[in-house]
């Protein structure tokens, strides 16, 4: 019985001497994003700021970011954002068309 207890000591030594200080600080310097579900005033700032902006795929996503943060209190990343706007475009047609409808409503 102790001499499986000293195994699985080394085993787990070995596997930290394995794992470079490096890989360790360039995991602790991403910023990580909890992805929790846009509401429907989110993405109503994120299809009108994107809009106004004549999205292309480069310019505009900060914007989005900064006011996302300032109005609603919510950090998300870029990437969660595109992936969001090409969701909405390309999949979810009925939520894109409301959206629309009310920013048509509110000009």
């Amino acid at each position: 019985m102790a001499e499986t207890e000293q195994v699985s000591d080394n085993y787990s030594n070995e596997e930290e001497e394995v794992e470079s200080p490096e890989a360790e600080t360039s995991r602790s310097r991403r910023r990580r994003y909890k992805a929790s579900n846009m509401s429907f005033g989110e993405m109503l700032e994120m299809v009108d700021i994107l809009k106004r902006a004549d999205y292309d795929g480069n310019q505009g996503m900060a914007k989005v970011v900064k006011s996302l943060n300032r109005n609603f209190g919510v950090r998300r990343s870029k990437d969660q954002l595109r992936k969001r706007w090409s969701d909405l475009k390309l999949r979810e047609h009925e939520q894109y068309k409301k959206i629309q409808r009310v920013l048509q409503k509110s000009k």
